[in-house]
């Protein structure tokens, strides 16, 4: 399938995927079973240093932090001319150190415009503030600033899945995204659980995600024609 249609898939996925949970309450039916009424408290909560925190939290950002850094030296590294080998990555090294940076700042930039609550903030779930889709109005008498859509945390793994456009053979790929998604969707799934992203909020960083890596990386395919 060439590029260019497959940006277009993408992106019409994405646009349904965006108005399927603006026009429903999907959000609400799934988050209600990771939050106890009667002990008014989430399945998790976010302990500093625990195990979960390691693994799905702080300990995976670093993780992704540093692997995203060795991208880097090697795409450097491939310039040289003793890296024969790692010469014909380069373009897909490229692509993932790219993605890796590109994608948590865009999603970051999004939290910020898109001014949604978290699970957490809303009555429904013994918070303060009504439920707020992107296409709701902002009650006048909230002045208080949200950042929970699209979700941040889970950007750094969705964004692994560039490595697919970074290995040659159909099975290295294949489970090159199994594992970018594995890894996003175990970052996307604690932070629901603690009640500080609804489903909506995963799925669509997920799919931007992908969207934006076809995206960038028809650019880089461009340029080196």
């Amino acid at each position: 399938m060439k590029i260019e249609k497959e940006i277009l898939i993408t992106a019409f996925f994405l646009i349904v995927a965006f108005f399927l949970f603006e026009l429903t309450n999907i959000d609400i039916f799934i988050q209600s079973y990771f939050y106890d009424n009667f002990a008014d408290e989430w399945l998790l909560s976010h302990q500093k240093g625990s195990l979960s925190d390691i693994f799905f939290y702080s300990g995976i950002k670093k993780v992704i932090i540093i692997f995203g850094i060795c991208i880097f030296f090697l795409y450097l590294y491939s310039f040289r001319k003793s890296a024969i080998k790692l010469r014909e990555y380069r373009n897909g090294l490229l692509l993932v150190w790219l993605n890796m940076a590109l994608i948590p700042a865009i999603i970051g930039s999004l939290k910020v415009l898109t001014n949604v609550p978290c699970p957490c903030d809303s009555t429904y779930f013994g918070g303060n503030y009504p439920y707020i889709r992107v296409l709701d109005l902002m009650p006048q008498e909230i002045s208080k600033k949200f950042q929970c859509y699209p979700a941040g945390h889970a950007s750094g793994g969705f964004a692994l899945m560039s490595l697919f456009f970074l290995f040659k053979t159909e099975k290295n790929k294949i489970i090159a995204l199994i594992f970018a998604l594995v890894i996003g969707w175990s970052m996307g799934i604690y932070k629901m659980l603690m009640g500080h992203h609804y489903l909506s909020h995963t799925v669509i960083t997920m799919i931007l995600s992908w969207l934006l890596i076809l995206i960038i990386y028809k650019i880089i395919k461009n340029m080196a024609n």
